[in-house]
């Protein structure tokens, strides 16, 4: 077993109540915007959300195995990573879409499909992927995950903030004008020193192994937003749609992961360090990329 598998990093149980409440508020937060219509959306042009939920739920998952395969990373890291691609897109994606001139509206819908889908296809695809890896299935047998009881976890972190969000913003829509842009910046500011005092209470763990897991994680998110790019342009969408796809595909909802982390691995090392730096560095190169993208006029639509 690597030196990485033995590590635990240093969080208490207050910590984790805490990090809980952030991602359902950060998630109420996401969904204030949300309305019903979003999703019927879909019935009217489903192809861009379809291909873009292949991408994020089918294609990321298998090429991050075919990745791990390659580059052969400490079995903690590999699941890290493999739970990564089986968590839905991050909230700054509407953000990063809009400014890199794609199609936000698609964005936006597929934000809100693949969150609802997650909460059953993260623990399946976290339990297929890493089933299939000898290496990785010892770690879900040891923590004897059970694919229901992590699927209830993300219910409730997910699904239920979700149909609150969206309620209050049906019920009270002048409250939601005036509260969902501090909710959002609030929550993401909050979320954002959480992790940063998550690496500065484990800084040594961080340090020990930084080298290989910035290595990994920019192939793996470099990864993300070519297989969202490339499955969009083979689906012959758009130039605008092809933009917002490979966002979603490549900025996942690493709290997300994060808290099943601390929830049902008791805060694996190899994990939880590979899946906070994913969290800074997806915006870090969801900017560069967005900002590439924005100095460019997208094709018109044939």
């Amino acid at each position: 077993m690597n030196e990485m598998d033995l590590v635990r990093l240093n969080f208490n149980p207050q910590s984790l109540w805490a990090l809980n409440f952030i991602i359902g508020l950060v998630m109420f937060g996401v969904a204030l915007d949300l309305k019903v219509s979003d999703f019927k959306a879909v019935l009217v042009t489903p192809k861009p959300v379809l291909i873009g939920l292949a991408g994020q739920f089918v294609l990321l998952p298998a090429f991050t195995f075919l990745l791990v395969l390659a580059i052969k990373p400490a079995p903690s890291i590999a699941l890290g990573m493999m739970l990564v691609a089986a968590c839905p897109g991050g909230n700054i994606s509407n953000f990063l879409t809009h400014y890199a001139r794609g199609n936000t509206a698609l964005s936006i819908t597929m934000t809100a499909i693949s969150t609802a889908v997650a909460i059953v296809m993260t623990p399946l695809n976290l339990s297929l992927w890493g089933g299939l890896n000898p290496e990785t299935a010892k770690i879900l047998r040891i923590v004897a995950l059970d694919p229901l009881d992590m699927l209830l976890a993300v219910f409730l972190l997910l699904g239920l903030p979700m149909a609150v969000g969206m309620w209050v913003g049906h019920r009270f829509p002048n409250f939601v004008d005036k509260a969902h842009k501090p909710v959002k910046i609030f929550s993401l500011v909050v979320f954002g020193l959480f992790v940063i005092g998550a690496l500065a209470a484990n800084w040594r763990y961080f340090l020990d192994f930084v080298g290989f897991v910035v290595f990994a994680v920019f192939l793996h998110n470099a990864l993300a937003l070519s297989t969202g790019y490339f499955a969009a342009k083979a689906a012959g969408l758009p130039e605008r749609d092809r933009r917002a796809v490979s966002i979603e595909v490549g900025i996942q909802n690493s709290a997300l992961g994060l808290i099943l982390i601390f929830n049902f691995f008791d805060g694996l090392g190899g994990m939880a360090i590979v899946t906070a730096w994913w969290g800074i560095w997806h915006i870090i190169s969801g900017l560069t990329v967005a900002t590439f993208w924005s100095r460019r006029k997208p094709a018109p639509a044939v």
